[in-house]
Order: structure tokens, then C-alpha cells, then sequence
């Protein structure tokens, strides 16, 4: 046998096992090291990134400011909307439950008719988010700012995979309703820097954007230290800035002049037709704007807005005739006027230029306080020839107001324009043509014959409340300007004015004013429209813009009212006396004025409750008793809407709405009502309708106690036509 060396061999495989192992230990360990004791990595600072993957940070959002009428009745307030949200990721489901949408057609069906929405619409929303698998989808704006009642109803349809977020938005509960003084603010979203979405409610017109900062208040901040299940961490540094919440704003509005005023303007409307109308009440002796109505209108909740101007403030216009007032108080304080003196009504020449008297014929030789009685041009122009020169003119002008803003607490006034120089001119500003003046300079100017000369600064703001304290921070004081004009000039001037309303003469303008025993004073106003587009005034029987400016009672005036309307359908000055005559009514009766003739009309005046939640038969009971009309709408055991709202006075002849809980699609009996009435109970349970002429329902394609499911044509005529 052959001896030979056994070869040895190691294996070496631990070894290598090993060193890898230590090196990746080794890497590791200085990895760690480095983040350990390192402040910056890959450019980030790691104590940051630390702290704000734990950190909570919230807004704490201050709540909006509400705005109330002088009563504390409210005007405009936040209130819990909601976001349809749609959920379509299946995990979302179980085997016993299904908690994301799985029938996209049957979904949009059931939600269309709720929603105001064309199915398709919805179906193509779902099935888009479907197709990229999105977790959960909006619907856009039909399924935004969904009201209490909506989402009542869409929950009581039970479909898998709805879901609702809870937001606020901007609330005016009475619709169409001093619009343009309140004005709107609008639910704007912001994309925040870590992606986040801030939600603000922002003022865009009126007094919400005038007073956005004070309503809006401040946010507050809220800042914590939170474990990875989303709990506070115990005894970490919390940072708390609470929200302070926006002021509340008390205006000058009174909700039942409001309301009568509104229903002036509407019947002007309805009946006539006109380009635009405004009318304006202030209190005579404070400057307090008690209402403001005009049209064409808004409703602040739709925002269906044709002109985004203030008429009050931002409507500047040739006035007519209710300048007469100022001329003869010009020549009253020269103390150049005598009233017996006399002139030839008619026609007269001025330069190249024939002024006439708005008959064409005057009325003979006459005296000039027949002139004013009989609101002559004529008259005006031998004045200014006479009495008063164009410098007198023009400084009375602006003396009593006109051509500069009057500081109302309302933005975009404009100070209208006196740009009179060659005598023409002179005497055509004279009875208010050529100029431009605001409906707010004319309740400034007017108030200096409720105030022995002085005149008063409107306003639109009462007081502002701050809510965290209850304090009041602002509290409108009473302006009255230096001595415009002596009391003798103004005795003289009522004198006139009573004449214009309440002379026996027929030739006087403004008897159609007249009220027994109200003592009215005033001026009519009739001004030609000037043509920008082609030069010169407009043509036609209806070319005018009627006005009307006047007070009452006489000897210590307590409101002023002024109106005015651009191209009514017929040309006659009655477009406003008949609701000017009304309206005075209803105020006065509101404000128990001339108890001795008013508490021998059969009407009665009561200040409405809340209604809401209360039992059917026991309000009709209630207002039955007050001999107020009510009318229910459903046959439901409570009532869960009302027109008009809590605090709002109403009259004997007035109608009150009451919405029942009954769900059922009946259709009331329209037969009689005004055009504003109809729309705002059509609105009000959310039929789809369609309204035909002017004046009150005549007919209606759905009858009254049918159900309706689909367009209600309701057609209307006015009293004139049912005659005929």
C-alpha cells in the first residue's frame, strides 16, 4: 500500500456569510448614527418632518356676522348645508352590507327628480369616477348646498353609497327681499398649500361686501401633537387661537315697510311693465332708511342677478320736476320770489331753443304759485331769467345735496352731475332736465323740509353688535347738516307742496295723491330720456321716467318717500300713484298713524309669529281670530314653512302661507292670486312651472288638487283685461 499526504481542506462559506453580514451591520449602523445625530437629511430637516407627521393643525373657522332689520328680525344668516358624496370603491362594502353605489342607472333615477337634475347628467358623473376608480365623487353643483328638507329626502330613498358633508352657506330667508341693501356673499373654496381646502363665505355686493371684515371676524388656529391613532398625545404643548366671530349688523330696514314697498314695486311690475322702478321710504327725522325696493331684482340665495348696481345709490338719472322743489327754494333764499307775480304759460324762447310746457298749451297767464301747483317749465324759465341766475342755481344745487355723494353707508354712490352753463342749459336744470341725480340726494334734500332747512344724513346701519361681548361697537347718531334754508323758505315750500296734492284745482298734478285727512305733500316729476346711442330724447307716449317726492303729514313730517319708473307701458303718472297711495296706507296703519281715520278702516294689523313645528289647525285657529287669510298648502298636522317670516306685520286683507308636512305632489288653488304670489308658493314647494302674462291667475294647467308631476303653465291677466 502506498503511504501518501491526505490534502485539507476548509470551508469557507461562514466566513463569507459572516463578513456580509458585518458589513451590512456595519452600514446600518452608521446609517443610523447619521440620522441620530444629524439635523438635515437628504436636504429635509428630520425635527420637522417628525414633528408635522404627528402635528394636527386646524382652522377654527369664526362664524359669520348676521344681519338683521331694525327689529331684530333676521335678514341674512349662515346656515348647515350639505355635499352629496357618492361613494364607488367596493372594499367600502360587505358581504351583509353594501355601502358603495353598485347601480349607477337606478341611482340617477331616484336622485334626478329630487336633485332638479337630468339623469344623465348623474349617471355620466358615476360612471366617469367608476372608470377611474375613484374612491368617491361630487356631483357638481345639483348636488350642492342641499337644505334640512333635501337631504331629508334623499335619505328616505335609503341608496347605498350616498353620503352627505356638512357645510355652511349664506341663508336670506326671504328671498327677493331688499336685495340689493343686503346684497350677497357667496361660498368660495381655496386650495391650500399641504392640499387642504379652506372654505370662506366672502361679501360681493351690498352690505355684505361692505361690511365683509367686520361680518366675516377671525379665524382662530389649533394646533397638537397627536399618536398614530389619532389622539392627542397626553402632556404635549398644545397651541390654541380661538376663532372670533364676526359682528352682527342691525340696519335701518323695517321688514314690514320692507315688505309693504316690495309689494308696491311688484304691482308696478306686474302691471306696466317698466325698463326699472325704485321706491324709497326714510324716516323724516332720523335719516333711517325704513325700506328700498326696485326692480328688476335679485334673489340672493340664486343670485340670478341682470345688474349688479344698487338703484338707491347707483342710479343716476335725469329727475324731472321734483327739481321745481329746489328751483323755488333758490329764489325763495334770494329772496327775489313773489309768488303773486305772473307769467305766460305755454311756450317760451330760450336762445335757439323753445321750451313748452309739458301740455304743449299752458294754461294762460298765471301766477307762479300756480306755476308750481301746475309743475310749469315755463314758469322755470321766466324764473331763471328773473328771479335767479345760474350761479344762484347751481350753488342751491349743491347746497341741497345734489352733485356730491350724501355718505350713506352704502358702497358705489355716485354724485350724479350739474353740468349746466349756457342759459338753455340753465333753464332746462331748472325743472330737472340735463342733470343727473340719485334717489338717496333726493331723500337727503327732501328731509330739509321735514327739519326746518336742516337736512339729514341717510343711513342704511342701525348699530354693530360684536357677539363675543355683546357690545355695541358702532351706533348710527343722528347728522343733520347747518342751516340749508330759513323756515320761512320752507314753511312757503310745504304750502306749495300741499297744493300740488291736495288743491281743488283739477289742473293741480298731484291730486291722484291725495289721501283725507293724511295731509300729503309733494311734487310729480316727468323727464324726457335722454338717447346716448343716438343723441337727442327718446320718441313715444312712454319715454319718460315718472317720479314722485313727498311726505307726510304736513306740518311735522315723519316719512318721506321717493319713486321713481323708466318707460312704464303707458305713458301716465298714475304708474305711480295708485301703489305711492297704497303703501302710504299700509305704512301709516303700521305705524298707528292718524289713529282718528285708520282705526275706522276695518283693517287689523298683527306682528307674526313662528309658525314652524306648530300644529296646523291651531295657527289657522290663531289667525282666524285676526281675521287674517291664511292659506294651507298640504294636509300635514304641522307646519314646516311660512310666508311672510317671524316678525313681519301683516294686514286683514293679507294672504299668510303656511306649508304643511305633507310630502304629497298636490297641486292649491292659484285662482286670484298676484303674480309674486304665485311664484313665491311655486318656488316654495318646488314645482316646476311656467308663468304667462301679467296681473293674477286666471287659470292653471294642473287643478287644484290634482297631483303634479310634471311643467304648471299658470296664466295670468290683469284686472283691466278680466273686464273687458
Amino acid at each position: 500500500m502506498k503511504n501518501g499526504k491526505r490534502k485539507s481542506s476548509t470551508w469557507k462559506t461562514p466566513k463569507r456569510l459572516f463578513f456580509v453580514f458585518f458589513l451590512i451591520f456595519g452600514i446600518l449602523f452608521a446609517r443610523y448614527c447619521y440620522l441620530a445625530l444629524s439635523t438635515t437629511v437628504n436636504g429635509h430637516n428630520i425635527q420637522e418632518f417628525a414633528a408635522n407627521r404627528n402635528t394636527v393643525a386646524k382652522i377654527l373657522q369664526a362664524k359669520r356676522g348676521t344681519i338683521y332689520d331694525t327689529e331684530g328680525n333676521i335678514l341674512a344668516n349662515n346656515v348647515t348645508s350639505y355635499t352629496i358624496i357618492a361613494y364607488l370603491d367596493e372594499k367600502r362594502s360587505t358581504k351583509k352590507q353594501l355601502n358603495h353605489v353598485e347601480d349607477i342607472e337606478a341611482t340617477a333615477e331616484a336622485l334626478a327628480p329630487i336633485l332638479d337634475a337630468d339623469k344623465n347628467k348623474i349617471i355620466d358623473i358615476l360612471q366617469k369616477g367608476k372608470d377611474k376608480k375613484r374612491y368617491q365623487v361630487e356631483l357638481g353643483t345639483m348636488g350642492k348646498d342641499l337644505t334640512e328638507l333635501k337631504k331629508g329626502e334623499v335619505e328616505e330613498l335609503n341608496l347605498p353609497g350616498i353620503d352627505f358633508e356638512e357645510s355652511y352657506k349664506r341663508y336670506y330667508p326671504n328671498g327677493d327681499f331688499a336685495s340689493y341693501i343686503l346684497g350677497y356673499a357667496k361660498t368660495n373654496e381655496k386650495k391650500e398649500e399641504d392640499g387642504s381646502i379652506t372654505t370662506t363665505i366672502d361679501g360681493e355686493l351690498g352690505i355684505e361686501a361692505k361690511f365683509d371684515k367686520k361680518l366675516k371676524g377671525t379665524d382662530g388656529y389649533l394646533s397638537y401633537q397627536r399618536d398614530r391613532f389619532g389622539y392627542k398625545i397626553p402632556d404635549t404643548k398644545e397651541t390654541r387661537i380661538d376663532a372670533v366671530d364676526g359682528s352682527n349688523i342691525y340696519l335701518t330696514l323695517d321688514a314690514s315697510i320692507q315688505r309693504f314697498t316690495e309689494t308696491a314695486v311688484k304691482t308696478i311690475e306686474e302691471k306696466y311693465k317698466p325698463d326699472w322702478s325704485i321706491i324709497s321710504v326714510m324716516d323724516a327725522k332720523t335719516g333711517d332708511i325704513l325700506a328700498s325696493s326696485s326692480t328688476p331684482s335679485f334673489d340672493p340665495n340664486k343670485r340670478n342677478i341682470t345688474n349688479y348696481e344698487n338703484p338707491l345709490v347707483s342710479n343716476a338719472f335725469e329727475p324731472g320736476s321734483t327739481m321745481k322743489i329746489y328751483t323755488y327754494m333758490c329764489a325763495l333764499e334770494k329772496g327775489t320770489y313773489n309768488g303773486t307775480n305772473t307769467f305766460k304759460s305755454g311756450s317760451i324762447k330760450v336762445e335757439d331753443a323753445t321750451i313748452k310746457d309739458w301740455n304743449n298749451t299752458g294754461w294762460g297767464t298765471v301766477t307762479y304759485d300756480k306755476g308750481f301747483e301746475y309743475s310749469s317749465n315755463v314758469g322755470i324759465s321766466y324764473m331763471l331769467q328773473s328771479f335767479i341766475g345760474r350761479e344762484d342755481l347751481k350753488n342751491c344745487f349743491e347746497k341741497y345735496g345734489f352733485g356730491k355723494a350724501t355718505g350713506v353707508d352704502m358702497a358705489r354712490e355716485l354724485s350724479g352731475k350739474l353740468g349746466f352753463k349756457y342759459p338753455v342749459e340753465v333753464a332746462n336744470a331748472g325743472f330737472g332736465q340735463g342733470i343727473q341725480t340719485t334717489p338717496i340726494q333726493h331723500l337727503k334734500a327732501l328731509s330739509m323740509l321735514a327739519n326746518n332747512g336742516k337736512a339729514l344724513t341717510p343711513h342704511v346701519v342701525s348699530k354693530v353688535v360684536d357677539p363675543n361681548t355683546g357690545k355695541t361697537t358702532y351706533k348710527r347718531k343722528v347728522e343733520l347738516s347747518e342751516q340749508l334754508a330759513s323756515k320761512e323758505t320752507i314753511s312757503k315750500m310745504k304750502d306749495l307742496m300741499y297744493n300740488v296734492i291736495n288743491s281743488d284745482d283739477p289742473q293741480a298734478t298731484g291730486r291722484r295723491y291725495k289721501i283725507d285727512g293724511f295731509e300729503i305733500i309733494g311734487k310729480t316729476g316727468t323727464a324726457q330720456i335722454y338717447d346716448s346711442r343716438n343723441g337727442g330724447y327718446l320718441k313715444g307716449s312712454n319715454a319718460y321716467v315718472y317720479s314722485f317726492a313727498g311726505m307726510y303729514p304736513k306740518d311735522d313730517p315723519e316719512i318721506i318717500i321717493y319713486a321713481a319708473v323708466k318707460r312704464p307701458n303707458v305713458g301716465a303718472t298714475t304708474v305711480l300713484s295708485e301703489p305711492i297711495v297704497e303703501l302710504i296706507k299700509n305704512i301709516s296703519k303700521y305705524k298707528k298713524m292718524f289713529t282718528s281715520i285708520t282705526n275706522k278702516d276695518s283693517m287689523k294689523s298683527i306682528k307674526l309669529d313662528s309658525y314652524i313645528n306648530k300644529k296646523t289647525e291651531n295657527v289657522k285657529l290663531e289667525l282666524a281670530n285676526s281675521k287674517i287669510n291664511t292659506v294651507v298648502i298640504g294636509n300635514g298636522e304641522k307646519i314646516i314653512n311660512q310666508y311672510p317670516a317671524k316678525g313681519e306685520t301683516v294686514l286683514s286683507y293679507d294672504k299668510v302661507f303656511l306649508i304643511t308636512n305633507d310630502n304629497s305632489k298636490k297641486m292649491p288653488n292659484l285662482i286670484g292670486y298676484s303674480r309674486s304670489e304665485a311664484i313665491y308658493l311655486m318656488k316654495t314647494l318646488g314645482y316646476d312651472y311656467e308663468i304667462e302674462g301679467y296681473g293674477y291667475v286666471t287659470n292653471q294647467s294642473v287643478e287644484a288638487g290634482k297631483n303634479v308631476n310634471g311643467k304648471v303653465i299658470i296664466k295670468l291677466e290683469s284686472k283691466e283685461e278680466k273686464k273687458e
